[in-house]
């Protein structure tokens, strides 16, 4: 098999294509201030659902008590409606009407 040569072998041997390829859109998820659910809730759902360190939790809880909104995270659609649905239950379960939304970054 010595010196056995390949048909059309640089034929054969395409050059990568570079495609765009598209980001997939992100989706904030906005925690809701009300009058009802308590601070300490709202920072044990930063903590369980969305991740945050507890100061970081904090942080974001009191910009939802003082601004009316606050914004837990970034994520593609799938992601953010699973997130806001779990806030929703852990809410409801509590018995707290703790509002949670999505909206397109």
């Amino acid at each position: 098999m010595a010196g056995t040569e390949y048909p059309n072998s640089d034929e054969q041997v395409k050059q990568r294509q570079e495609h765009d390829f598209k980001a997939p859109d992100l989706y904030r998820v906005l925690l809701h201030n009300d009058h009802y659910t308590t601070m300490e809730f709202v920072v044990e759902v930063l903590v369980k659902v969305f991740h945050k360190s507890v100061i970081e939790a904090t942080e974001i809880m009191l910009n939802v008590h003082e601004r009316g909104a606050g914004q837990a995270g970034q994520y593609t659609y799938d992601i953010a409606q699973t997130k806001a649905g779990l806030v929703e239950r852990m809410a409801k379960q509590r018995e707290f009407p703790l509002k949670c939304t999505i909206e397109k970054v």
